[in-house]
């Protein structure tokens, strides 16, 4: 039987602004329902994406405390764009994507990688 996901957030702004923007994604009727806990190496690390089913999402939970920085690519030898520390981060990706690239400023023991 197939696993439907859909992804929702809400940013809610406090202060001088005052606002609450809900987010959400369309369902991923074929979702692959994913999780695993990684080990990644100093350097580049491919992530490959699950052929069980259709992935639309991809997220990236670094252990709490992390300090060692971790850079998305889409290839070894991009600039890449850094990813903060200890916060999750959350990607809408194509279902096209086959395989996308992390890579640590050190060796980094248990990030969470959920596909959905």
């Amino acid at each position: 039987m197939a696993t439907s996901a859909v992804f929702a957030a809400t940013l809610t702004f406090t202060g001088d602004i005052q606002q609450t923007q809900p987010i959400a994604a369309a369902v991923n009727a074929a979702s692959p329902a994913t999780e695993s806990l990684v080990n990644l190496a100093s350097g580049a690390n491919t992530l490959t994406a699950p052929v069980s089913a259709v992935a639309t999402r991809l997220t990236i939970i670094p252990p709490a405390g992390n300090t060692i920085l971790m850079t998305l690519k889409g290839v070894t030898g991009d600039t890449g764009v850094p990813l903060h520390k200890t916060d999750p981060t959350t990607l809408g990706i194509d279902a096209t994507l086959v395989t996308l690239c992390l890579t640590a400023a050190s060796a980094i023991a248990g990030v969470r990688l959920i596909w959905s």
